[in-house]
Parts: C-alpha cells; sequence; structure tokens
C-alpha cells in the first residue's frame, strides 16, 4: 500500500473578525493575509505538525526547477560521467553548460536549485521555533519534532556543501529583521550539520508511525555519511559499525539488502528495508508535484502507449557507465580501466534503425546494466524489449541508451501514476536518498581507511552477492536476456590501493544514476583525471556535446554561487567561489 506522509501542506486559513470596537488604538487594522495563519494558530499541535510536513515537502524540489530534486540527476549522476542529458541540444538547453562544466554563475538552474534549498531550510527553522515555543506539545513530542526538522535541515545543508560547497548558514534564531541579510557564505558548514544530525540521532526515536519520517538510524546513517565527506574516516567506522548491528527502518524493519535488485526501484515496494530514508510521494492530490515528479523527464522518448510517459528522453547513459558493467571470466570488473577498450566495449546500436537487424552484445556482463540502463533488445521491465532508436529522441547527441532505475511499470499506471498532468508518467515511487547498499560501500571504505581490509572485503561481497541472486535477473523468453556473469572477490585483499579501487568501483556500479558519483569522485579527489578520461571517451562518439569538454580542478568541483544571489545580498556578504 502507498503510504505515509502526504507532503501537500494542507493548512488552510479562514478568517473572521468577530467585533470591532472604537479605541484610539489601530491594531484592529492588521490584519493577517488571505491564506496565511497566525502564530498562535500554527502553536497547536496540529499547526506544528503540518509545519513539519511543509518542511518534508520540500524534500522533493517541488515549485523551483527541475534540478532541485532529491536524486541529483544532474549535479551528482551527470556530472558525474553516469549520464549526459540526452534528448537534442535545444531542449532543456540550460543543462548544456552544465554537463561541459562551462556553466556560469547567471545560469537560472542554479539559483532554482539554491532557492528551493532555502526554502526546505526556512520551512525547518520555522518548525524549530513553533515547537520550542509550543506549550500545546508534550515534551516528549518537542524533542522529536525538533529532532525532525534539525535532520530535514542538516539535508538541506549537506545538499548545499555538495553542490556549492559556501553558503550561509541561517538557523531559528536568525530571521528578517534580525539579521538574515548579513550572514555571509563563510561559515564551516559542517560542524553545522554535524550538530543537526547527532542532535536528530541523540532525540529521534527508532520507530514512528509513519513511514517517511525520520529516525533515530537515519540520522546516524547521514551523520557518518558527513563524516566520509569530512574524511573523519575512524568517527565514520564507529558509527556504521552500530548502524549495521543495530539499524533500522522507521517502520521497524532491521536493515538489510532487498534480495532482488530490482524491487529497490518498484514503487510497489516503498518503504523497504533498504531504504533509510527516502522522500515520499501521493497522487490524485491535485497537485502533480506531489508526485516523483523530478524523474518525469527521465523516461524513454516517444514511447507511445508501448511505453513509460511519452516523454522526454533525458538522462541517457553514458557508453563508460554501460562498460563499466563488463566483467572477467571470474565475474568481477575491469578495475584497470580497460572497459573502455575496443576489445571490451559493450555492443550498442548507435547508428542502427529500430526496423533493422541488432545483436546485443554476447560478452561477459554484471546483471545490474539491465536495471540500470535500457538498451536495444533487453526487455524493458514490464513495457516491452527496448526497441532501441526509436525510443531516442536524438542517437548522436544523446546516444543509443535510456535510464531505468526509477521508472514505473507498465502494470502500475493509473495505479501508481498520477496522470492528472500534461504527461502520464507521473509515478508515486519514492525517491531513496540514503540506503543500505550506500551505507555497506561507506562502511567499506571507512575499514579500508582505518579498520580492516577483510571487512571491507566482506561489505562489498555482500552487495555482489545480492546481484548475483538470478532470481532476480533480467530474463527472455524464460532465460537470462544477456550473458550475465558475476562473482565475489575470494582472493583476501592484502593491498589497501587494490581494496579502495574495489570498493570506490563497487560504489559506481550499485549506486550508478542515483545522484552519487561526482561528489563521490570530489570527496576522493580523483575527479580530474577521472572525468576528463570520460569526456575524452563519450567524445569519441557524442562530439556535438562533448568535444572541447574538459574539467577545471579548483573551479569545476562546486557550483558558481548563483549571480542572483550576490546581486541581491550584495558581494562583500556573499563571495563567488573560486574560477566563476
Amino acid at each position: 500500500m502507498k503510504t505515509t506522509i502526504n507532503f501537500k501542506k494542507s493548512l488552510i486559513a479562514t478568517f473572521a473578525v468577530a467585533s470591532i470596537t472604537f479605541s484610539c488604538k489601530d491594531s484592529f487594522l492588521e490584519v493577517l493575509p488571505t491564506g496565511s495563519l497566525g502564530v498562535s494558530q500554527l502553536s497547536s499541535a496540529a499547526g506544528v505538525e503540518g509545519t513539519l510536513l511543509g518542511a518534508y515537502s520540500m524534500m522533493l524540489g517541488k515549485g523551483f526547477t527541475q534540478l532541485a530534486g532529491p536524486n541529483n540527476w544532474v549535479f551528482g549522476s551527470i556530472l558525474g560521467g553516469d549520464a549526459n542529458k540526452g534528448t537534442d541540444p535545444g531542449d532543456f538547453s540550460a543543462i548544456n553548460p552544465i554537463q561541459r562544466y562551462e556553466a556560469d554563475p547567471t545560469n537560472g538552474e542554479f539559483n532554482g536549485t539554491w532557492n528551493a534549498k532555502y526554502e526546505g531550510i526556512s520551512r525547518a527553522n520555522a518548525t524549530i521555533r513553533l515547537a520550542t515555543g509550543s506549550t500545546a506539545l508534550t515534551d516528549a513530542d518537542k524533542k522529536r519534532i525538533i529532532g525532525e526538522a534539525r535532520f530535514i535541515r542538516g539535508h538541506f545543508y549537506f545538499e548545499l556543501k555538495k553542490i556549492f560547497n559556501n553558503a550561509p548558514y541561517i538557523d531559528e534564531t536568525v530571521d528578517y529583521g534580525t539579521g538574515i541579510e548579513k550572514v555571509t557564505n563563510a561559515a564551516d558548514l559542517w560542524s553545522k550539520i554535524e550538530a543537526d544530525f547527532k542532535f536528530a540521532y541523540d532525540n529521534l526515536p527508532e520507530t514512528q508511525g509513519a513511514a517517511g519520517r525520520a529516525n533515530k538510524w537515519a540520522a546516524a546513517s547521514y551523520l557518518a555519511k558527513a563524516y566520509m565527506f569530512e574524511k573523519k574516516y575512524a568517527e565514520a567506522k564507529a558509527l556504521f559499525d552500530l548502524i549495521i548491528a543495530n539499524g533500522k527502518t522507521t517502520n521497524g524493519k532491521k536493515y538489510g539488502l532487498v534480495s532482488n535488485y530490482a524491487q529497490i526501484y518498484n514503487a510497489a515496494n516503498d518503504n523497504h528495508e533498504e531504504s533509510i530514508f527516502a522522500t515520499q510521494t501521493s497522487m490524485n492530490t491535485g497537485d502533480v508535484s506531489n508526485s516523483n515528479s523530478y524523474d518525469v523527464l527521465n523516461y524513454p522518448y516517444n514511447t507511445g502507449a508501448d511505453g513509460p510517459g511519452n516523454c522526454c528522453g533525458f538522462f541517457a547513459p553514458s557508453f563508460d557507465l554501460v562498460n563499466s558493467f563488463r566483467t572477467d571470466a571470474n565475474g568481477l570488473p575491469l578495475l584497470d580501466n580497460s572497459y573502455n577498450s575496443a576489445a571490451n566495449a559493450v555492443k550498442n546500436d548507435y547508428g542502427v534503425e529500430s526496423k533493422d537487424a541488432f545483436t546485443p552484445d554476447a560478452g561477459n556482463l554484471d546483471p545490474r546494466l539491465d536495471h540500470s540502463v535500457g538498451r536495444r533488445g533487453i526487455p524493458y521491465l514490464d513495457w516491452k524489449e527496448h526497441p532501441g532508436k526509436d525510443w531516442i529522441r536524438s542517437q548522436p547527441y544523446s546516444g543509443p541508451y535510456s535510464t531505468k532505475k526509477y521508472v514505473y511499470y507498465k502494470s502500475q499506471e493509473n495505479t501508481l501514476t498520477d496522470g492528472s498532468g500534461w504527461t502520464r508518467g507521473y509515478s508515486v515511487m519514492n525517491y531513496t536518498i540514503l540506503r543500505y547498499a550506500d551505507i555497506l560501500l561507506m562502511a567499506a571504505e571507512a575499514e579500508v581507511e582505518v579498520g580492516s581490509l577483510a571487512k571491507a572485503q566482506e561489505y562489498v561481497n555482500m552487495i555482489r552477492t545480492r546481484a548475483a541472486n538470478k532470481a532476480s535477473w533480467v530474463t527472455k523468453n524464460g532465460a537470462p536476456a544477456a550473458k550475465y556473469v558475476i562473482g565475489t572477490y575470494d582472493t583476501p585483499w592484502t593491498d589497501k590501493n587494490v581494496a579502495r579501487t574495489a570498493v570506490r568501483f563497487e560504489r559506481k556500479l550499485e549506486l550508478s544514476g542515483e545522484g552519487h558519483r561526482f561528489f563521490d569522485l570530489v570527496r576522493w579527489g580523483i575527479a580530474k583525471s577521472t572525468l576528463d578520461a570520460y569526456l575524452a571517451n563519450e567524445a569519441k562518439v557524442l562530439s556535438t556535446m562533448f568535444a572541447g569538454a574538459k574539467f577545471t580542478t579548483g573551479k569545476s568541483e562546486y557550483m558558481p554561487i548563483p549571480q542572483t544571489q550576490i546581486d541581491i545580498q550584495g558581494k562583500d556578504i556573499l563571495k563567488q567561489n573560486p574560477g566563476y
């Protein structure tokens, strides 16, 4: 059953003037704007809870820009080389310079993303203020609500830190008229992010009445992730040990890997044991932005009745990503980066018309490829075999592949989709911001850096063992749809560099297209070498998109501070990031 929190704000104000008396005072002329609520009304138990739900709702990025969603499909995946923009050059052209690392501060998508994050922070701060001053809440509810609000605030500042690096820190003590306009973007955000997640970890319960709410273990997981970005590996390892041993979802499920990889991305299986924290979605609310609206552009192009959404062909998986799923005779990835060579590259139908014959690749492949990427001749969920070029808007611009994760099934249309918008492609699939596989792989990283290579190998093999579950493989005519060969690392790891490479590559495979890759490359300090190689490889075919593109060290790691914000605040308050 689709559940949990309906994030649509439902606080509707009605006001009545009961009486007006003659007086020398004119306070009776101070009337709240229509559609707003006063502090006294919002300080009720229902008012505070409603404000909290409004803060949760901003995790969908609704109302600002398609790039502000929780999936970070542009800032995390496209910039990280998982995919390119897709479609054609003229469609959503603001993304074109971003994916080439050439965007400037006037690009409106940066301002829209910035505004969306700060709207979420504003709502979290309002919730904290209201809860702190409310006399209608029990002490336990007050502690819980403030813990949830601080978790939400920590999430948005984490996003700002990853994307922009330098952003003003605004908490519940600062508002209009109390110095908000003088807050610079020079603060140490990491200490603030840590404090929010620590408070949430210490004060939130393990289980809650709605699966979409943050709990103690979600806060612990986010805090450990922050430690990883700060390279505080010992602190992260200590938390990961606790999370792996004791963590449970808000709805009471012990953390674990979903046995069938495809079921991670099935709307009918939302809030599963691998979902540490996920945005919640809903349908038929009168507003399709309450659904998974941030993925709606990313389905295959022009699919008609035989495919999802009928739009739009964005977020096309890269050649580099697809080739990364090549495996050797033992079912292991090609860690020497030879996967893009002519001998190892995965066969594709670039330049082949859908009416013409095509035989898919016959070599060894990791089965996660066909859960992650739509490619010619392989069943596309329960729709039909991917027809190739007919589902691609412009192969010369975007390549031959379609995204496949977070796409709804044909059997779910009109039951787990909201068709009331401009496209029938609005699904009610949650987006998993933190999932257990992500935690296991970060735990493996921490073990490599300060712990045990054997424990790191164990965690990676847990991920690979799940992928090797033959019952979950994509099939065609009752048999595996491709030559899936995947194995575990059986020779003990003794070299730290080899172990580090294996863990990092496993993150690329397991979490592909989920908004992590670029941020991983930046925090590992290998963005320049990795992404220049990616750009050169893609440009061999997609020259219109990538010829001449390059990553600039000291600049491209972060997006520019939006010029609109600098113009509003003043350049003495907001400092532009280096290189822009």
